[in-house]
């Protein structure tokens, strides 16, 4: 892939004409956290049809899939390892995330931990009960998703350091702890949720198994707690989540899959890690469009000593490193979408190779645009001072860019 298609760029310019009339008149109250995303999501998925589309897909995938369960054991084929999906829409996907990310990256954050996590580890851990159960809601946002595993002593070290447990009451289990930094957490309808199984079996507290577990807002003993108040984001409400002596029936198991026989998660949350820190590439993409297509505007426009500081060659400088950063990073979103259509999904390390750079580079050129603009660049109004919070927030998102060294290392001495 060398370019975006004629049909990725129509989606594009109807996607702008979204962002205009529905999300930059809201962008004061969604960036100090007092307009939550969700309704512009939702107007976002009716206005281009998504919600229908997404609908359809489950109920087709849901369909095909009770078809096979129900059939001899013979004649089943092998079960999808995707989730419902539209053929050929990666490139609309990223379009969609990278023109939304320049105005409100908080908002893509909501979606993508909604449906790219909480939805898809559904899909790829659960039964078909469990399938039907929630992620037709999910699918078309009608209900809010959160993905519950960082702790507060348990960031880069997310399994080790895992205190949350549940212990086996019955035929169910009890599940007690804390998470933290949690997106959508304020508001969520649906939370998957990590916790330790706690026996006392002789397995260390590291080395303990991790289950999946699916809870649902008010649920007793569950409280989500008040959202953060953050440094960029605020458009994407993040909060901690506190679970006293909850009370979990076997059904609420991802795949009901019986401890001690394959039920350990850790293996299905890295390659979670490594479709978000993908995803990075895109989010960082976007920014890096935004920050330039601003520096471009105020370059043409501002004058110093009598002319266009465009004229100037330390201006002209910064843009050309700007436009370097965008050609880099879009070439790795294409690489990503072949590799995608193709099937081969990158390593975690090849992952977390993408998300080091191009979180780096978005937070570069986020940062020169607001030296270029100068004082104005400082001010709230001219939004790159926005985009500088955002990009930072990459550079820790989805694992901190230290993590992302260690994995990308690992990779290449073929230690990961």
């Amino acid at each position: 892939m060398i370019g975006w298609s004629d049909a990725d760029e129509a989606i594009r310019e109807a996607v702008r004409d979204f962002v205009d009339k529905e999300v930059r008149p809201h962008l004061d109250q969604l960036e100090t956290g007092a307009l939550p995303p969700y309704d512009i999501i939702r107007k976002l998925f009716s206005s281009f049809g998504l919600d229908v589309m997404a609908a359809d897909a489950v109920r087709k995938a849901l369909a095909s899939e009770r078809r096979r369960e129900e059939a001899p054991d013979e004649e089943r084929s092998p079960r999808s390892k995707g989730g419902p999906g539209l053929d050929g829409a990666e490139g609309m996907a990223a379009v969609v995330i990278s023109e939304l990310a320049g105005v409100s990256l908080g908002t893509v954050a909501s979606i993508g931990v909604s449906l790219g996590l909480t939805a898809q580890t559904i899909w790829t851990k659960g039964t078909l009960e469990q399938k039907e159960r929630w992620l037709p809601k999910l699918a078309t946002f009608e209900h809010v998703g959160a993905w519950a595993i960082t702790e507060p002593d348990a960031g880069s070290d997310a399994f080790g350091g895992m205190r949350t447990y549940v212990r086996r009451d019955g035929d169910g289990y009890v599940l007690n702890g804390r998470k933290t930094f949690i997106t959508n957490g304020p508001d969520a309808d649906v939370i998957v949720v990590y916790a330790k199984l706690d026996e006392e079996d002789g397995t260390a507290p590291r080395d303990r198994q991790v289950l999946t577990f699916v809870l649902d807002r008010g649920m007793p003993g569950l409280t989500q707690g008040s959202a953060f108040k953050k440094m960029g984001m605020m458009s994407s409400p993040t909060s901690e989540l506190f679970f006293d002596d909850v009370r979990l029936g076997p059904d609420r198991l991802l795949g009901c899959q019986p401890a001690r026989a394959g039920g350990d998660s850790r293996d299905s949350v890295r390659a979670s890690f490594a479709g978000e820190r993908m995803g990075v590439a895109v989010l960082a993409l976007g920014i890096i469009n935004e920050c330039q297509r601003l520096s471009i505007e105020y370059a043409r426009t501002r004058e110093l000593w009598g002319r266009s500081i465009g004229d100037l060659q330390l201006i002209q400088l910064k843009l050309a490193r700007m436009e370097v950063a965008r050609i880099n990073v879009q070439n790795m979103v294409f690489s990503l979408l072949e590799h995608v259509r193709a099937g081969k999904m990158p390593s975690l390390a090849e992952a977390s190779a993408m998300k080091l750079y191009a979180s780096e580079a978005a937070t570069e050129v986020a940062m020169e645009a607001v030296q270029l603009f100068g004082g104005n660049g400082y001010m709230a109004e001219y939004r790159v001072e926005q985009l500088a919070r955002d990009a930072k927030s990459l550079m820790i998102y989805a694992g901190s860019n230290e993590i992302q060294v260690t994995h990308v290392a690992k990779g290449v001495l073929g230690r990961g």
